[in-house]
Order: C-alpha cells, then structure tokens, then sequence
C-alpha cells in the first residue's frame, strides 16, 4: 500500500494545504490524472465548495480533482481511479456516506492492491482500524465504527498537549488513555498538527518538525521524534 496521511489541512495563519501540498505532489507523482476526491466530511459547507477548494490548493502540483459525489457510478469511478484523496471534516458523516455510496469497500481493494491514498484529518482517521479516535461529534450514526484498516494502529489527528485554563474537561491525552483501556492490545498516535505519516512498501516514517505521542496499555505516554524507527506501529 502507498499511503499519505496528514494530521491537518492548515495550521493557524497559513493557507489551505500550504504545507501538505508538495508532498502531496511528490506522492501521487505518476497519478496526477483521474485523481478522486471523497468530500463527503463536509458539513457546513457543499461538496462542490470542497472540490473546488482543494483544486485551487493543488493546481501548483499539477493535480485536479473530481468529487466523488458528482460520478453516476461512484464505484466504477473510484475502479477507474489512479489515485483516491479524503479530506478532512466530520469523521461520522464520512463513514456513514461511504458506507451507503459502497465505495468504502472499493477503495478498500483498490488501495490494498497499490492505488495511492492521501487523507487528512478524518481522511487520516479512516485509515485505521476504527475511527474511535476521532475528535469529532457523532452528528450522524455510520453503521459500524469499523474503516479501512490500512494501518494497524489508530491516528488522532490534531492531537493536543493543552489543558486550557478553567475547562473542567478531560485532556485529549485522558480521552486517548480512556481509549486504550478499553482496547489494550492497539497503539494510538497522537499526530500533531503540521505532520505527515508516509506508507510506503510496508514502511512507515514522519515528516513534520514535532513529535509523535505513543499511547499504549502498560506504557507511559512517550513522545518520539520524526526520524525514529516506527516499524512496530505496523506490526498486526
């Protein structure tokens, strides 16, 4: 499998994709052509408003997209694909809309027999084995938390060290230990804003200037730094 999963779209005072966009060009280098985008994690805003922002943000890398939401047969579609991009949103809705539209068991085949996926945020969350380490609000109820399974490990995007002050609120790291408590024998990790994971020929590395948070049952909480060995995050 060849994958790209990016924590965020942007960070606070850059543009949209501004960091992502280059290696999203180096990526799908070679599959720049019928490149399909799932933009069903839009909520407040309409899936053509999403196609459109993200071609204006990959025009540079010579990439077009084609939402997904505008094929008369969405599973031929993503079949006849060279490469498949989720974008960010309410990680719900996504998997409830691919889950009803059939397509997310055909990306499922095509990315596990070598098409490139990219995905950001809840694109990233999907390819775990679950999306219950999303952050979002269950604003709509997919039929199984169940995703892609990409990875055998499972991505909180926009992971947070912060406690803001007078919120009585659990920490994202209280949530995450919450998570593992109920599933002891899966990895979390806490992908900070402006990083990269990149699967590529059974390898996994980061791209990013912070660090990973590693969440496992029996462990403390450790950070590790980009250029680590992360190999036995991939072990299933």
């Amino acid at each position: 499998m060849k994958l790209l999963l990016i924590s965020n779209s942007a960070s606070p005072g850059e543009t949209y994709l501004e960091k992502p966009a280059e290696d999203i060009g180096a990526f799908l280098e070679g599959a720049k052509e019928q490149v399909v985008l799932i933009p069903f994690a839009a909520v407040t805003y309409s899936f053509d408003e999403y196609v459109e922002k993200v071609n204006k943000a990959l025009a540079p890398q010579g990439i077009r997209v084609t939402g997904i939401h505008t094929a008369k047969d969405p599973i031929r579609t993503i079949c006849q694909a060279s490469a498949v991009i989720v974008g960010g949103g309410n990680t719900f809705q996504l998997l409830k809309m691919m889950q009803e539209s059939g397509i997310l068991n055909a990306i499922s085949e095509r990315v596990k027999n070598g098409m490139p996926y990219v995905g950001w945020s809840a694109g990233s969350n999907v390819a775990s084995p679950t999306i219950c380490t999303t952050n979002d609000m269950p604003i709509v109820e997919p039929s199984s938390f169940k995703s892609f399974g990409f990875i055998p490990f499972q991505i909180n995007p926009h992971y947070l060290d912060a406690h803001p002050s007078n919120h009585g609120g659990e920490t994202r790291e209280q949530r995450i230990l919450e998570y593992i408590e109920a599933n002891p024998d899966t990895y979390v990790v806490g992908l900070r804003e402006g990083c990269r994971l990149f699967v590529e020929e059974g390898k996994l590395r980061m791209v990013g200037e912070k660090t990973l948070r590693i969440f496992r049952k029996g462990d403390t909480p450790y950070e590790l730094q980009p250029n680590s060995d992360l190999q036995f995050l991939m072990k299933r």
